[in-house]
């Protein structure tokens, strides 16, 4: 059976691995440079330097016991670690943020920088278009991609799928990635959380696994971020470096921040809202859809939702 998933984020990538493992073949399709999705790791060269920053999601929580399982086997492999920092039962990517996703992927067929502009439906079979995807029919579709851009490729198709999309609406973030040649702070800061601008500050490089660098990445608060969604990156960058800075401001190096480095991301659908169910699923044509929209704004419910629509398309196939 061929399967093309639209979107390798955490739930993508989770449904392509469930069918994956039963002998499917499956293509996913994502328009980001590589895969992850709100679990990216901005990587940059600064002088002979990498610096690096997990300027999405900055960790995950496992409790529902078949998260809980898949994450062991990331634990074994080396791909994530414990983050009593960020709070007591954080998990974190190692060496990066997308390092468990980028595992996921290495045996699955991945295109990225490839959007999929709409689907369309012929003999029984599935169309993609958009730049570069090819003549491929499929026999089903995944839809792992936010509410707000799943709508455009849901509903010329199963209005019901649709619904729930365009109702589940997600709150956005602006992000500042930072680094500085020197410590903005001779404490070891943890996160700094809710305070003013700020719903999230921290540290990266204090992560385990990091190289020893001064990277920040800042969050904005989400009715910040609402507020200044249009705003230029670089107004950004000095609003919410000012922010820090005033955070900082007992520390004996505050006046120095002043990065060597600097950059906005605006995550426009970064915490998704929750259409209380774990996934959609259209036997009858073949079309699907996951994400954590559909279970709530967590990691770990983007996972669910993509294994439990796999193991749903592997039920309707007749699979075990």
């Amino acid at each position: 059976m061929d399967i093309a998933v639209i979107g390798a984020g955490m739930a993508g990538l989770s449904c392509a691995e469930r069918l994956h493992a039963r002998g499917c073949n499956v293509s996913l399709f994502d328009k980001g440079r590589a895969v992850g999705g709100r679990m990216s790791t901005r990587r940059v060269d600064i002088d002979d330097t990498c610096l690096q920053f997990d300027h999405g999601a900055q960790f995950f929580t496992a409790r529902d016991p078949r998260f809980a399982k898949r994450v062991e086997g990331w634990v074994e492999a080396g791909h994530v670690a414990r983050w009593p920092e960020g709070q007591q039962d954080a998990w974190i990517g190692q060496p990066a943020m997308n390092a468990p996703l980028l595992a996921m992927a290495e045996n699955l067929k991945v295109s990225v920088s490839t959007r999929i502009e709409t689907l369309t439906r012929d003999n029984g079979h599935w169309h993609l278009h958009g730049g570069g995807v090819g003549e491929t029919a499929y026999d089903a579709v995944v839809v792992a991609v936010p509410a707000e851009q799943a709508v455009s490729l849901l509903a010329p198709q199963d209005a019901t799928m649709a619904a729930y999309a365009e109702s589940t609406r997600s709150k956005p973030c602006w992000t500042v990635m930072a680094a500085f040649d020197t410590r903005v702070t001779a404490s070891e800061t943890g996160p700094i959380r809710n305070r003013g601008a700020i719903e999230w500050a921290v540290r990266d490089s204090s992560k385990t696994g990091r190289e020893d660098r001064e990277c920040w990445v800042i969050h904005a608060t989400p009715d910040w971020s609402l507020s200044h969604l249009e705003d230029e990156r670089e107004t950004v960058v000095s609003a919410l470096l000012e922010s820090l800075s005033r955070e900082l401001e007992d520390a004996p190096n505050a006046e120095a921040v002043r990065p060597i480095y600097a950059a906005a991301h605006r995550w426009r659908y970064a915490r998704s809202g929750a259409a209380d169910v774990s996934l959609l699923w259209n036997n009858s044509i073949g079309l699907g859809a996951c994400g954590d929209w559909l279970m709530g704004p967590r990691v770990e419910c983007a996972w669910l939702s993509g294994a439990t629509l796999g193991d749903a398309i592997l039920t309707s196939m007749g699979s075990d």
